[in-house]
């Protein structure tokens, strides 16, 4: 079963060279972190300010890319926890199938949060189980 996940939070802490996003779940209570890189950090914390860059980056490609061959993409689902790495999907829709693309975590997050309104994302209710505690 998925459960619907928000960005909650980012922290991103120069002094400690540590990057963490929180999820929250949309209808309920429980919230976990990831631990994640400077260049997934600042580029959720840019998107989620509304600041664009001037040239597309990495996500904006993907974007792009998925959009160009006739795709969209519909939301993000993380699915397994497994030695304390987040295993993610884009989950992309094309002439009626829906299409599951490999992802980090951190990548999966950043791309929903390329959309405006953001796209879903969603964890798996096993994941949530062992993250949330």
């Amino acid at each position: 079963m998925l459960v619907q996940m928000e960005l909650a939070r980012i922290i991103i802490s120069e002094i400690n060279e540590q990057y963490v996003i929180f999820l929250r779940e949309v209808e309920g209570e429980r919230l976990f972190p990831i631990v994640i890189g400077l260049f997934e950090a600042t580029t959720i914390d840019r998107r989620v300010k509304g600041e664009i860059p001037p040239r597309p980056l990495t996500h904006d490609l993907i974007r792009s890319s998925i959009e160009a061959l006739g795709g969209e993409l519909q939301d993000v689902v993380i699915h397994t926890l497994e030695d304390h790495t987040y295993f993610a999907s884009l989950r992309v829709s094309k002439d009626g199938e829906l299409i599951e693309i490999d992802a980090r975590s951190s990548d999966a997050v950043a791309m929903a949060v390329h959309y405006s309104p953001h796209l879903p994302i969603y964890v798996s209710s096993d994941v949530l189980d062992e993250a949330a505690g």
